[in-house]
């Protein structure tokens, strides 16, 4: 073989620089062969041989020789490779052009037998293809140094050739430059595609994964003047048909060669460290990262549902790969913020599965990610966004309730973080201040994190873990002290709506964990102030308030009575909620505790009775009275629950068991049947509201 090839050149051909310099050269010896016909009136030009083996034996030939120059032209030359070691690149890269061109169906067959070597071509020479005429260039550059006698012969035949340049001229040549390469990039066909699939069923082919996934960087990158593509897409037939494919197949395939290890807790590990594994890396991240570029372009939902379920089964490769985990992971929070509901699913369903990963470092980057671009996109609230940020809630309660002890961290700091929030606020009592908790990202995180907690402590997971506690019910305490805070902060009418927003989470909490938290204290000022005597409200034309969007009372709804009969049915609804809930309607005590209650209302009622003419509220007055009796009626039957209980106070267990048997009972209570009634009225309203907002069966009169 002649002298061994210096440490540079070796490295040089590792790199993989060595296959694209070879590539341009035949490309351009391509382009000056049509240009030398074009020019046949001056004679005939010499012949270049068209079999790569025939010219690889000339070379060698020629390079043995003595007068290695004489009868050979430029084009000749630089086709059979004059660096060492070029002859065995070359016959490559032909291999790669005929496979390109369609290749015959026996290349594919023999898949399996040589697949080892297939495998350990680079897919990154697609991603990394240069400009052609920029590395003819750089070759020519460092020519005079590698070969300084065959730089003499070009100097004295051809002068054109060294005087080469990228941005000269734009004549005639660089026309036909242009059209030749068009020409060499193939067209992508039905045909081809169908040549893929069958030998991505039958064999589970790498080779043909690799072409198709080159096929699918092409039609990624289709419309963008600086990309160099090796497919040509003339049809949408096709491009749908190629990126069907190629998300449907691709997990397949690779899960056939290369497959991730499943734990019994639900998690799963990388696939193991083999040569296979580490060729097919390279492969999969290029892979990852055309999918990703191609999601931001497309705007079809269903293209956009399949790559994410797709990807979302190929998450297990890319989890040594921070980079690229972090990008997926900011893409799917992208689409699972804003895009259509069906979208969004598909997109909480990969953050899921990325979050199922055995890292845990994945996993909390996952929780602080997903809680962030929940708190961003909650910053205003109306009828349209409201659904949206429910189901973000609910959705990432569920990730933050798959590995308590992980949550627990993060619910720590943020709880603790509303509560700095909180304590600035009453410690500076400014307008400014106060700002930083009457605003719809405190609701909301309070909300959220009384959904997370009251998941995580419910009795449906306390069995699911073996009747092991879950760590997030020590956060119950700190939580309902911040919200319950929140709602000391100001109290006039106007901030009513945000107080009821409190309560609502607070309702969530307590129903769930089975905790009694005081919630009456702050219900009953609310729902007297309406009864009070003392204010007469103003009759107006304004439209009922929404409390379900609203965090603060507009000025001109002060003191109207449509605003004051919202009040009341809202609070009324929600003290009946309140008592009727399991911790409050089952304990052995529940006839005590609507004592004060119910005393309470009565005289608020009296007051109100008392009002004559324009400053009655008859229908206010009504609304309690309704609820005043149910609780009567309510404890009552709790009297009689109790009438045969044989233990004293003392016996801890048998009043446990005892409130577990009323309590499954509470909803056939007369308090019980009157909020499921309320709850009924209440549905029934807000859907013909939202009927009315939408639109729907609207008839238009000229």
């Amino acid at each position: 073989m002649g002298k061994k090839a210096a440490k540079s050149a070796r490295k040089f051909a590792a790199s993989g620089q060595l296959k694209k310099t070879i590539q341009a050269r035949r490309k351009h010896r391509d382009i000056k062969k049509k240009a030398e016909k074009r020019q046949a009136a001056k004679g005939k030009g010499k012949e270049v041989a068209s079999d790569s083996d025939a010219s690889d034996e000339e070379d060698e030939d020629a390079q043995e020789t003595s007068g290695k120059f004489k009868g050979m032209s430029v084009d000749d030359f630089l086709g059979g490779g004059f660096m060492q070691g070029a002859s065995d690149d070359e016959g490559e890269v032909s291999r790669a052009d005929d496979d390109r061109d369609g290749g015959g169906e026996a290349d594919e067959e023999e898949d399996d037998g040589s697949a080892k070597d297939d495998d350990n071509d680079s897919f990154a020479d697609v991603d990394d293809l240069e400009d052609e005429g920029a590395a003819h260039l750089m070759e020519l550059s460092k020519l005079a140094e590698k070969d300084p006698e065959f730089y003499k012969y070009l100097q004295e035949n051809d002068q054109d050739l060294l005087q080469f340049r990228l941005d000269g001229g734009g004549g005639e040549e660089e026309e036909m430059d242009e059209d030749a390469v068009e020409d060499t990039t193939p067209v992508l066909t039905k045909e081809i595609l169908q040549r893929w699939q069958k030998a991505l069923l039958n064999h589970r082919s790498l080779k043909a994964l690799r072409r198709m996934l080159i096929a699918f960087r092409s039609a990624a990158h289709m419309n963008e003047e600086d990309q160099v593509v090796a497919w040509r897409i003339d049809r949408s037939s096709v491009y749908n048909k190629l990126l069907t494919t190629t998300l449907r197949y691709t997990p397949v395939v690779l899960e056939h060669h290369c497959p991730y290890r499943s734990l019994p807790s639900g998690k799963y590990k990388a696939p193991t460290q083999t040569t296979k594994w580490k060729t097919l890396q390279k492969l999969i991240l290029s892979y990852f990262h055309n999918v990703l570029h191609l999601m931001s372009q497309i705007s079809d939902n269903d293209m956009l549902r399949l790559a994410l379920s797709e990807t979302a089964k190929l998450v297990p490769y890319i989890t040594s790969n921070r980079k690229t985990v972090k990008l997926y992971l900011k893409t799917c929070l992208d689409y699972w913020a804003t895009a259509e509901d069906s979208v969004r699913i598909s997109a909480f369903l990969a953050v899921r599965r990325l979050a199922a990963a055995s890292d845990e470092s994945i996993l909390d980057s996952v929780l602080k990610s997903t809680y962030l671009t929940l708190v961003r996109s909650c910053k205003s609230t109306s009828p349209h966004t409201l659904p949206s940020i429910n189901l973000m809630k609910n959705s990432a309660s569920e990730l933050f309730c798959a590995d308590h002890a992980a949550s627990y961290q993060h619910a720590f700091g943020y709880i603790r973080q509303l509560a700095i929030h909180l304590r600035n606020s009453m410690k500076t009592k400014t307008k400014e201040a106060y700002k930083l908790v009457y605003n719809w990202q405190y609701v909301h995180c309070v909300d959220f994190w009384a959904i997370v907690v009251g998941r995580a402590c419910s009795k449906e997971t306390l069995l699911e873990r073996g009747g092991q506690e879950s760590e997030l019910r020590a956060l119950i305490y700190p939580l309902v002290q911040v919200a319950l805070g929140a709602a000391r902060l100001i109290r006039n009418p106007r901030s009513f709506p945000f107080h009821l927003h409190i309560i609502r989470s607070m309702l969530h909490l307590t129903r769930h964990t089975h905790t009694y938290v005081p919630l009456a204290p702050y219900l009953l000022p609310i729902l007297t102030s309406t009864l009070s005597a003392s204010s007469r409200p103003k009759t107006s034309t304004l439209r009922p308030l929404d409390f379900d969007t609203s965090i603060r009372a507009p000025q001109q709804y002060l003191k109207t009575r449509v605003y004051n009969e919202g009040l009341a049915e809202e609070s009324a609804f929600l003290l009946a909620e309140y008592l009727a809930s399991p911790p409050v309607h089952g304990s052995i005590g529940f006839p005590e505790v609507t004592v004060p209650i119910v005393l309470l209302l009565r005289k608020a009622i009296k007051g109100a009775k008392g009002a004559h003419g324009k400053g009655a509220k008859i229908k206010e007055a009504g609304i309690v009275k309704t609820l005043v009796e149910r609780v009567e009626e309510s404890a009552k039957w709790a009297e009689q629950q109790r009438k045969g209980v044989a233990f004293g106070p003392g016996k801890l267990g048998d009043v446990e068991r005892w409130e577990d048997d009323v309590a499954a009972k509470t909803n056939d209570t007369p308090l019980g049947r009157y909020v499921k009634v309320q709850r009924k009225a209440r549905d029934k309203r807000r859907k013909l509201v939202e009927k009315a907002r939408e639109g729907e069966d609207e008839i238009l009169e000229d």
